[in-house]
């Protein structure tokens, strides 16, 4: 680590090292860039320190002093502290740099061989480019200075322009007191630039994420930077189903002339009529400049904070002359929600997506969900605004807008918030609705007309889900049936484009077969409410209970109940499982082929081994690859599997929830009951099959990443395999194409694996209002001693608690407890089959924790905040799953 004390200049290795507060943040930045492998200008940083020592070398300290106390936003135009400002700017143009520095810096410079070059000496603040402040345009540049005295004039006029009136307005406009913005300055040569501009990752204008944004002219930036000409302007779309962004518009600008280097210093705007309608960048370097840019939202934005990057095209190669944070993006949502603070919500993504997510992924899995979400709306005829977001990531998670999506619901179809709230779980508050009276007048026609488009949609895709299943996975299969072993570099790009084409369609279709089972469900409720009023979803979960299609998340709990039974006949299986030596990566080695178990768990990994805890992200290993979470279910179930017992439990419950029915519905509704259930049975089937394919998807996208990261390990870019998930798809592809030999990709890989682990840390909140994190208040125990949750599978049961974080550890649940988890995704399943009762935090009526819980007939209550905290791990607890209620014994 460098000691900023021990110097005044630093070269970019030290910049990275030092951090914003020693080399501000246009330095800082620069640092990042060249640290990950970004090409840069040679050249450093002179150090914030050097400021200080400048200011107390020529006597200023009670001149900044005087100002910092006395001029304020309400007073800065007097003239008195006009004329405060003026000569503290010309004192500190007038003083002189001490000796010490001087000399610093021109060994440095000369040590680089780039002291009489053209250089460029831009102010580098200690709180500019920052994600909350950036100071464009506030504090000086100067380019195109030549020899030792110009450069230390033009950092003394950096200096000056800490003090100048914007600068001042600037920082007390953003509560910044003056001494958070000591400066460094960036001393670096002048790139040879036949083209320039800046690029943006996202759409300042619109508000868009998924739309990058270049401003290119002839020569020098500073035309485009200082607004001099009508730049070209191209739009590109940075989808992740694509290896490289696709340009998707270009604008041509009127461009009269272009800023070059003067003579003897400095620059000129010249006039050049040819330039007027050329266009700057060709397609090829247009997209090529565009996956540069994601490289950099990538590295210095965490997938997350949006950048904005200067560039210039030295004839041959892209060179980075600055990137900082774009700090302002239009808030987007609807026009009814804008006096409302925006909700974001873990519930339901908490499900499948609960945890910090790989750098691999990130991309993929938001544009994923926010693609599934908007297509409800689009494909019904409902307009969105322009640039909304449905997801976003907080410290690394991902978490969905809850306001935006209760008005879109309400607006396009009419669900009411609370209705909406119920079926997907979360702790969230409601939107408040001027009129909540959905279905009158001309509106209430259009959103019936819509909810009727909805339902033909699901109902056709339900249909036809065996061949989208099946169409799927035959294009899935036919690009990684040979493996990818053979392939060239250039050809996993391909590779990519191709399961990107497949991954984009899936989504679309995904979004109404997920859908399958809630009209049959809200048939359910409709004719079951005037029977059994807020009794009828304990008589649904009844009548759900062990159904006769098949539901693949709960078909391999099924499984592993009888895998159990056969190890416990097989002597082979028993000693394996049993020894002291028990290894469950070894069973294929271990176990002889005459061993019933090991058929039959080959078998099992043929049709389940895509499948893994956590599967939506691709860094966790799928159950073929590391078969031990399922061994260790083996392993504590096999003296208590009984797959004829559950049977009948579940066959008792159904009796019981038809004698109820038979009881109190007349028997002409009976036969419409049962058509409901078993569109419901069939409907909660194809979604969690649904669940499935895009397993088999992101296994895909898993293959190809071992496989580079396989390769990239040999030669040396990676330090091993499974750093691959720490790289993001825009730099393998710049390294696949050849582009970028990988040099500093090690550095990232280390940044994130830092950043992740603080992220994981961080408990994650249940909502953020705005940019406000909430934690949901534990839930209050009633005068009854109960904890009220939502009632999703029926039944009641009594046993000791188990607290379960992560399904890694289940082995601590043992058959009769009662598993308490924050949330659970189809990898979780299995152990539910260990369980007596299920207890989660969140979840809804159609999560996959309730479907599996209903299909194997254990009772289950979810959506109880803080539940993981106020359960005591090994009390008892009574499990109510028909009303919905938890006791607790103390």
């Amino acid at each position: 680590m460098i000691k900023s004390a021990d110097k005044y200049f630093l070269t970019w290795d030290e910049a990275f090292q030092c951090g914003v507060n020693e080399a501000g943040g246009k330095g800082w930045n620069l640092g990042r860039l060249a640290q990950y492998g970004f090409k840069i200008p040679m050249g450093g940083v002179l150090a914030t320190r050097a400021y200080d020592e400048f200011i107390k070398y020529n006597g200023l300290e009670d001149r900044v002093k005087t100002i910092s106390e006395s001029v304020t936003l309400g007073s800065i135009e007097e003239p008195k502290n006009q004329d405060k400002l003026s000569q503290l700017r010309e004192k500190i143009k007038a003083g002189s740099i001490p000796q010490l520095i001087m000399e610093e810096l021109r060994t440095m410079l000369n040590r680089l061989g780039i002291l009489e070059r053209p250089m460029a000496v831009r102010s580098s603040a200690s709180a500019e480019d920052s994600a909350q402040a950036s100071f464009a345009g506030i504090h000086e540049s100067f380019l195109n200075v030549r020899g030792l005295s110009n450069i230390l004039e033009s950092i003394k006029g950096c200096y000056a322009s800490l003090w100048s009136t914007q600068a001042i307005v600037y920082r007390r406009k953003l509560t910044i007191s003056d001494d958070e913005v000591v400066t460094g300055v960036v001393v670096m040569e002048m790139a040879d630039a036949h083209a320039a501009g800046v690029g943006f990752t996202c759409d300042p204008q619109t508000g868009r994420r998924d739309i990058l944004v270049i401003n290119a002219n002839f020569g020098l930036g500073e035309s485009v930077v200082a607004g001099i000409v009508e730049p070209d302007t191209y739009y590109l779309e940075a989808s992740p189903w694509r290896a490289v962004p696709q340009l998707i518009e270009r604008k041509t600008g009127q461009k009269e002339g272009v800023t070059c280097l003067k003579e003897g210093g400095g620059t000129q705007f010249v006039l050049k009529a040819e330039y007027y309608n050329r266009r700057v960048l060709s397609d090829e370097k247009i997209e090529r400049l565009g996956l540069l840019l994601l490289r950099v939202f990538e590295a210095l934005g965490d997938c997350d904070q949006h950048q904005d990057v200067e560039w210039v095209f030295d004839g041959r190669d892209f060179v980075l002359v600055q990137a900082r944070p774009v700090t302002s993006l239009p808030r987007k949502t609807f026009d009814a929600l804008k006096n409302q603070a925006d909700i974001w919500s873990n519930g339901n993504y908490r499900d499948a997506v609960p945890m910090v997510l790989s750098p691999l992924n990130r991309r993929l899995a938001i544009n994923t969900i926010d693609t599934i979400l908007k297509f409800n709306f689009t494909e019904t005829g409902y307009p969105l605004p322009e640039g909304l977001q449905f997801s976003r990531f907080f410290n690394g998670r991902l978490y969905c807008n809850l306001s935006a999506l209760q008005w879109a619901m309400f607006d396009a179809m009419g669900s009411l918030p609370r209705d909406f709230n119920a079926g997907w779980g979360g702790h969230q508050p409601e939107i408040e609705l001027k009129d909540p009276k959905p279905f009158e007048g001309t509106v209430g026609l259009k959103r019936t007309e819509r909810g009727l488009k909805y339902n033909d949609l699901v109902n056709e895709a339900t249909k036809n889900a065996s061949a989208i299943h099946a169409r799927v996975l035959g294009s899935i299969n036919d690009l990684t049936k040979d493996g990818f072993g053979h392939l060239s570099d250039k050809d996993f790009i391909q590779l990519y484009n191709d399961l990107g084409k497949i991954s984009l369609g899936f989504a679309g279709e995904f979004t109404f077969l997920s859908g399958a089972a809630s009209m049959a469900i809200g048939g359910l409720i409709n004719i079951l409410m005037e029977f059994f009023a807020y009794g009828t979803p304990m008589i649904i979960n009844g009548l759900m209970v062990g159904g006769t299609v098949d539901i693949t998340s709960a078909d391999h709990g099924y499984k592993l109940v009888e895998l159990a039974e056969i190890a416990r006949q097989d002597n082979d299986a028993v000693q394996f499982l049993t020894g002291p030596a028990f290894g469950p990566t070894g069973w294929e080695e271990q176990l002889p082929e005459r061993s019933p178990f090991k058929q039959a768990f080959r078998e099992f990994l043929k049709e389940f081994g895509h499948r893994a805890v956590y599967e939506l992200d691709i860094i966790n290993p799928r159950w073929k690859e590391d078969p031990s979470y399922l061994m260790d279910i083996i392993r504590s179930t096999m003296n208590t599997a009984d797959l004829a017992k559950l049977k009948a439990k579940q066959k008792e419950k159904l009796e019981q929830a038809w004698r109820e029915i038979e009881k109190k519905v007349p028997s002409n509704i009976h036969r419409s009951i049962k058509e409901l259930i078993r569109r419901a049975q069939e409907g909660a089937a194809v979604r969690e099959k649904t669940k499935s394919v895009m397993a088999v998807l992101m296994e895909a996208y898993r293959m190809l990443a071992q496989e580079v990261g396989s390769r990239f390990c040999e030669r040396g870019i990676l330090e091993k395999q499974g750093d691959i998930y720490f790289c993001t798809w825009p730099e393998l592809v710049t390294i696949l194409d050849g582009e970028w030999d990988g040099d500093g990709l090690r550095a990232l890989v280390a940044e994130r694996k830092i950043f992740m682990n603080e992220m994981k840390a961080i408990a994650p909140p249940d909502i953020i209002m705005g940019d406000t994190p909430k934690y949901s208040e534990p839930a209050a125990r009633t005068s009854d001693n109960f904890l009220a949750g939502v009632p999703v599978a029926a039944g009641r049961a009594s046993g000791p608690a188990r607290l379960i974080r992560h399904p890694n550890e289940g082995s601590r649940l043992q058959p009769g407890d009662v598993m308490v988890a924050p949330s659970t995704d189809p990898g979780w399943t299995p152990l539910f089959l260990k369980a007596s009762a299920v207890i989660m935090e969140t979840g809804g009526f159609l999560s996959h924790g309730a479907i599996v819980a209903r299909e194997y007939g254990i009772p289950a209550v979810v959506n109880i905040p803080g539940v993981m905290q106020l359960i005591k791990e090994g009390r008892k607890v009574d499990v109510d799953g028909d009303e919905g209620k938890i006791f607790l014994h103390y």
